[in-house]
């Protein structure tokens, strides 16, 4: 086991269940979705960090968060490259790169490369996966 691994969140269903909302377990857990323009997050203007809302590991600084018009939170990179981790997502008939928690493996959102300078990417991710503090 490497010192990353050693460092991860694992908590039972149950545990999971018992700290997060309903429709928080259903994105982070059971890489749900949620529906478009709904998410909390999606008109923040404020600085500041978000982190996952299972952990709370700092995930994206605001300074990075651009408007991308299609409904979830989108930023051009994350705050570090350890934050989080990619997966190959083969689900709804796609394949696409899923983006998790680097900590505990809650479900974020997806990657794609259609994002703006400096990076070229867009991390669109669910509101519901996130908590934010304000600077």
């Amino acid at each position: 086991m490497d010192e990353a691994e050693a460092r991860k969140v694992q908590k039972t269903d149950e545990e999971w269940r018992t700290q997060l909302t309903p429709e928080q377990y259903r994105v982070t857990r059971e890489h749900g979705t949620e529906r478009p323009f709904t998410g909390p997050f999606l008109n923040e203007k404020r600085h500041g960090t978000y982190s996952c809302v299972c952990c709370g590991r700092a995930l994206f600084r605001s300074d990075t968060k651009f408007d991308s018009g299609c409904g979830w939170p989108s930023y051009f990179a994350p705050i570090d490259e350890h934050a989080i981790a990619e997966y190959v997502d083969r689900s709804h008939f796609m394949v696409r790169t899923e983006i998790r928690c680097a900590n505990c493996d809650a479900h974020l959102g997806h990657v794609f490369p259609d994002g703006p300078p400096p990076t070229g990417l867009r991390f669109c991710l669910n509101g519901t996966a996130m908590t934010f503090a304000e600077d």
